[in-house]
């Protein structure tokens, strides 16, 4: 571990096989740790020395920053720099923590956007809106509705198996939901309140349970019973027989095509929706509806309460301008003004 590029490529495998860091995790430290190194070599004509990099080194490299990167952009390189040296420091490459000494830029918290109850509905229907029963159309509809019933984050969303659809404990009757393809004579009818979905691989590689209820649920039957039969026989294309949703080719769903399709729906509802904002909104919703944040801290998945908690402003932003078109010295206020 002489040099920094052999340091930076046992970093890369310590995330990836000891801390169980995703892929996307792993290629973003290492763009970070090159670009420090790129920076570094400019300035110096020479790559750094992992055990000689100092303080001002590092300074150096954030004030370069800030001509071309928010401050979000910022901290996270600067968070993978002090990631990077509790890793020298481990194998006893160096004492010195650099980046640990420089601080942060302060970074403006933005409140997640999430849809109003009737913006989350148009948009979740919005595939079906005409009665369309084209396989793509069933497949979005059932695929919005489970993203907003359960609060799925896209990836997790796509990550979706037929046998992660649990009915056995959750009001149903079948523990694998019925494939047609497999089973063309089984039992289509469904059945049941709702169920419960394992959610395979979330962020940090964790997993949960979530329960869906019966209207997401419906959807999804109607879409297992006439939409993915459709889309698991292709002419061509690579097939994924266990995955949930499918694309067109018989393969599974990317994240890409889901932003894709509910930027689709968006504009035939009239609203601003991605895939993270129907998340958003179902927590938003739960919260307004009287569940408590650590509940909701559990069905989304978080590590730490503090990142549910956000929540609650979102929730009293909406309050507060409900009150404000609602009540009668609120609004007599702003037309005095």
């Amino acid at each position: 571990m002489a040099d920094w590029r052999s340091a930076a490529a046992e970093f890369a495998h310590h995330l990836a096989v000891e801390r169980n860091a995703s892929p996307r995790t792993v290629a973003a430290y290492g763009r970070d740790l090159e670009e420090f190194r790129a920076g570094f070599a400019r300035m110096t004509g020479a790559d750094p020395d992992p055990a000689a990099v100092s303080v001002a080194d590092v300074r150096a490299f954030v004030a370069g920053l800030y001509r071309v990167n928010d401050a979000a952009s910022i901290a996270r390189k600067l968070s993978a720099l002090r990631s990077f040296y509790r890793f020298l420091a481990a194998r006893g490459v160096t004492d010195l923590n650099p980046a640990r000494q420089v601080a942060s830029p302060k970074k403006k918290k933005a409140l997640p956007r999430a849809l109003d109850v009737d913006a989350a509905a148009a948009v979740v229907e919005a595939p079906t809106a005409g009665d369309v029963d084209a396989p793509g159309a069933l497949r979005d509809r059932a695929m919005f509705e489970v993203m907003y019933g359960a609060g799925l984050r896209v990836s997790e969303c796509c990550a979706l198996d037929l046998h992660d659809v649990d009915r056995e404990r959750y009001g149903g009757r079948r523990v694998i939901p019925h494939d047609p393809v497999s089973d063309p004579g089984g039992d289509r009818s469904g059945g049941g309140d709702g169920c419960l979905l394992a959610v395979r691989r979330g962020k940090g590689g964790k997993d949960r349970l979530v329960p869906l209820g019966k209207t997401a649920l419906a959807a999804l039957d109607r879409y297992l019973a006439d939409g993915r039969p459709r889309l698991a026989h292709p002419k061509s294309g690579s097939q994924h027989p266990a995955a949930l949703f499918l694309n067109r080719h018989g393969g599974r769903l990317t994240a890409r095509s889901v932003q894709r399709q509910i930027a689709r729906a968006a504009i035939i509802a009239g609203a601003e929706a991605t895939p993270h904002a129907l998340r958003h909104s179902f927590a938003t919703h739960l919260l307004d509806g009287g569940a408590d944040l650590r509940s909701i801290q559990e069905l989304l998945g978080h590590a730490s309460l503090s990142s549910t908690q956000v929540y609650t402003r979102v929730s009293m932003d909406h309050l507060m301008k409900v009150y404000d078109a609602a009540h009668p010295h609120a609004r007599s206020a702003k037309e005095k003004g």
